[in-house]
């Protein structure tokens, strides 16, 4: 038996909590990291929870089946039963683990580079917190030495998540769609669920080779691809989702995606919402357009989303971040079918939602963009771009007034409001918005633009990023 301190994991491997899960480099995601990781949130749940079962899940990335063994090898030795859910969407897993009132690992680094991984941990009661993950990096833990092998998938927990959209969306017979599957693990059940709805689908770009796909920094060739696929099939829309099915990438009928945070926000008038919490980042058109009683900004990660939504204490409350993930803190009915509370980010329930709300209001999906305030978003990152670099830039432009107009005034546009909520976010006199924040998974420095077209966000995004680049 070995006694290991997380600090010193966190320490010597690298790995440690970003924005959603514990994430590092597979390299460093040796056995006995993960291994320690497990048995650290068994041994902090276990002090609010009677705990003898655990799920767990992976995504396609090669080195998750390893990670989850590891895993499930710790969970064994001391004693828990492993409930192995195989490859599924995050969400899966989480409403699985919910609805059993047991606790869950998904192994998933969702849409960060090819080479790196991570771990996601939910509690009975949903995903663990903000102090859950401090007193998991406290943690000291024994080890027992031995492996096992993972056990039998059990197939309930995809069965359920498949049948929850089933039996809440309208039939959507008449509908004509493109499932981008690349290696999406949520990708044959949204297939089965469209299908399931009666839609018409036609799989694209499916493959065996992992492919990080960004829901806020879509690739020139992903543009590209949906609007060549539009043009060839004639689509009502093309759904895809990220690498472990928690932010969904939606285009309209000319191919063209859809920004996270309206998709969002239509599925929150969709279900009815009154009260929204979404991260700093999003569009203000959330606000503008007048829809809901109310909006909570919050800093950027579904931790803080879940926190903005329980501060409501009351019923319609919904959740969801620029990238797309949605998230239900509250009991929806619908035409007169209900929908269970899914406090975690999920990819098919808006993606679904975007195409109800067509279907019922016989439209194009690009019509549901009609009548919204004229306030669009644009992103982009800088990769490899470590984040005390990013910290530092940001200090420097925070203090220095001269630095903050060089690398972000639009045109010679003077600053109104400063927002330091995460990272640092700037409203400037001409309407526009600049906001930079390091990643909290990967070494990333983010850039959000909105201006009042999508021409002119994008455009200041590369401006913005152009100038940190070169200097």
């Amino acid at each position: 038996m070995k006694t290991i301190s997380i600090r010193d994991v966190m320490k010597s491997s690298g790995v440690a909590f970003g924005t959603s899960g514990a994430r590092g480099l597979v390299s460093s995601m040796t056995d006995e990291v993960c291994a320690a990781y497990a048995m650290a949130f068994l041994s902090v749940t276990s002090k609010s929870f009677t705990i003898n079962r655990i799920a767990i899940g992976i995504d396609l990335r090669p080195s998750s089946p390893r990670i989850a063994k590891a895993c499930a090898s710790a969970l064994h030795h001391a004693g828990i039963i492993v409930e192995y859910c195989g490859a599924l969407p995050t969400p899966a897993l989480a409403l699985y683990a919910q609805d059993q009132y047991i606790p869950a690992i998904m192994v998933t680094g969702s849409h960060i580079p090819f080479d790196r991984n991570g771990i996601k941990f939910y509690r009975p009661d949903g995903e663990i917190t903000k102090s859950d993950e401090s007193a998991i990096a406290d943690a000291i833990v024994e080890m027992h030495e031995g492996e096992c092998e993972l056990p039998s998938m059990n197939p309930a927990a995809i069965e359920h998540y498949v049948q929850r959209y089933l039996d809440f969306f309208p039939n959507l017979s008449s509908m004509h769609l493109g499932v981008y599957e690349h290696s999406s693990v949520a990708r044959d059940a949204l297939k089965r669920v469209l299908e399931g709805l009666g839609a018409k689908v036609t799989s694209l770009g499916r493959t065996e080779e992992f492919v990080p796909i960004d829901t806020e920094a879509v690739t020139d060739v992903d543009i590209r691809r949906g609007r060549d696929w539009a043009k060839s099939h004639h689509f009502d829309a093309i759904i895809s989702t990220d690498g472990d099915g928690d932010r969904p990438l939606i285009s309209d009928e000319n191919g063209n995606w859809l920004r996270g945070d309206i998709v969002g926000l239509i599925c929150a008038r969709y279900l009815g919402a009154k009260h929204v919490a979404v991260p700093v980042s999003c569009n203000t058109a959330i606000e503008l357009c007048g829809a809901f009683e109310a909006v909570a900004r919050t800093r950027i990660g579904s931790p803080y989303v879940i926190e903005g939504m329980k501060e409501f204490k009351q019923d319609a409350v919904v959740g969801f971040e620029a990238n797309g993930g949605f998230l239900v803190g509250s009991a929806f009915e619908r035409n007169g079918k209900m929908l269970s509370p899914l406090p975690t980010r999920d990819a098919v329930l808006p993606a679904l939602a975007v195409l109800a709300a067509a279907r019922e209001m016989q439209v194009k999906v690009s019509d549901l963009l009609k009548g919204l305030p004229e306030r669009y978003t644009a992103s982009d990152r800088l990769q490899n771009f470590p984040g005390e670099k990013s910290l530092d830039l940001i200090s420097r432009i925070t203090r220095d007034e001269q630095v903050l107009l060089e690398y972000l005034a639009p045109d010679g546009a003077k600053p109104l409001e400063i927002n330091n909520t995460d990272g640092l976010r700037i409203g400037f006199d001409n309407g526009e918005i600049v906001h930079l924040r390091p990643s909290g998974n990967a070494p990333e420095l983010r850039c959000y633009c909105e201006a009042s077209s999508n021409e002119r966000a994008t455009q200041l995004v590369k401006y913005v990023l152009a100038k940190i680049r070169a200097a």
